[in-house]
């Protein structure tokens, strides 16, 4: 269902002019394009007929666009069918690697080279901890999502980590953590390892770039607490994937969140979790709103959601082959089902059937080029 006010009304409106004033550059440029014309003849299409009563449907195509609200649900759904493979039958636990917001502008402006830190820093931390004996003494695994934003479209990266509770001994056999699923490892050690890690990697940065790091900076790293933050185990394998849909193709602001576009103003939800999640209302000029969007704005194919360890893709399948034979369990069976079929058990609606009649067959008639306009009458 079609959303009163959408992102890509927006940029229609103020995202040219918007274009003008910032001097983007050309990767972001094309991201603002592409939703502007997301589902319109740009990107061509095609004219389906009911074979009862002759109604008409065009369907233009996505954009396809992974910062576009309006084409992340079957990738999700896809993505998700994947993951499900991968699940095994132990506890997951979720835990989050924040930047502190003292980094923010360095991070904003080397945003490929910082983000990749963060994950690299984000696994060390978890690997370290799972290799020690004390704690594990085992191989582990992370899948990492990379979230840059905040409610109000403020800049906040941060790494959504998933790990399972236990790893892959010295002899390829499945180990639980030693706390009985309770919790991973400490969190405020595993705090003083991140820090330090990805402090040690802002230097190390600092120094190929030529760029100076101010010891200022980095004393007020060191002064304060930084925080990792490790939510309780997942209730059973069906909590794990409700988690990932939510987060894995989750966009800066979806449509749903936009209330109101009038005379440069922008209105949207938003969640102050200060005050237990309560909804309020953002209110910003299209410039700035438009700004805070290109902030989150992802560098040319980066990879935003990462797997380290077992969950590797170079050696996954050996990997869960090897704790399934040690957990004694059966691989899932694998899902193939194309988008018509995820489409139609999410949304309860068959797209082969009128909506107009509920009776006819819809059949594709004509193949829309791209830029291609199709008039009829009814």
């Amino acid at each position: 269902m079609k959303q009163k006010y959408e992102l890509s009304d927006i940029l229609n409106l103020y995202g040219s002019e918007f274009i003008r004033q910032e001097n983007l550059p050309a990767y972001k440029v094309s991201v603002v394009n592409s939703i502007k014309l997301c589902r319109t003849s740009y990107f061509g299409g095609h004219v389906d007929k009911c074979e009862n009563c002759g109604h008409i449907r065009i369907s233009y195509n996505s954009c396809g666009n992974r910062h576009c609200p309006k084409c992340q649900g079957l990738k999700k759904e896809q993505w998700i069918m994947a993951r499900e493979e991968d699940l095994l039958p132990v506890k997951y636990f979720h835990v989050v690697f924040t930047v502190p917001h003292e980094l923010n502008s360095l991070f904003l402006n080397n945003q490929r080279q910082m983000y990749n830190l963060l994950f690299q820093a984000a696994w060390s931390v978890i690997n370290t901890f799972a290799e020690d004996e004390k704690h594990l003494g085992a191989k582990t695994g992370m899948t990492s999502i990379l979230h840059t934003n905040g409610q109000n479209l403020s800049y906040h990266p941060h790494l959504h980590c998933i790990v399972p509770g236990g790893g892959l001994d010295k002899n390829r056999n499945w180990k639980n953590t030693r706390t009985e699923g309770k919790f991973l490892f400490p969190v405020k050690a595993m705090s003083s390892v991140f820090r330090a890690r990805l402090v040690a990697g802002l230097r190390k940065f600092a120094k190929e770039e030529d760029l100076k790091l101010p010891k200022k900076l980095t004393d007020k790293l060191f002064e304060k607490e930084w925080v990792v933050y490790a939510k309780r185990p997942f209730e059973n394998v069906n909590s794990v994937i409700e988690y990932l849909g939510r987060y894995t193709h989750r966009v800066a602001i979806s449509n749903h969140r936009i209330i109101d576009i009038k005379n440069g103003q922008i209105k949207f939800w938003v969640k102050n979790y200060k005050k237990k999640g309560r909804k309020e209302i953002c209110d910003l000029s299209a410039n700035e709103f438009l700004r805070r969007f290109c902030m989150h704005i992802l560098p040319k194919k980066f990879l935003k959601i990462r797997h380290n360890g077992i969950l590797s893709n170079r050696c996954k399948k050996k990997s869960l082959a090897q704790a399934r034979k040690s957990l004694d369990v059966e691989a899932p069976p694998k899902k193939n089902k194309d988008w018509k079929t995820i489409l139609s058990e999410k949304y309860n609606i068959d797209f082969d059937i009128c909506h107009k009649c509920k009776k006819g067959e819809m059949i594709t008639i004509k193949k829309l080029e791209r830029g291609e306009e199709y008039y009829y009458l009814e």
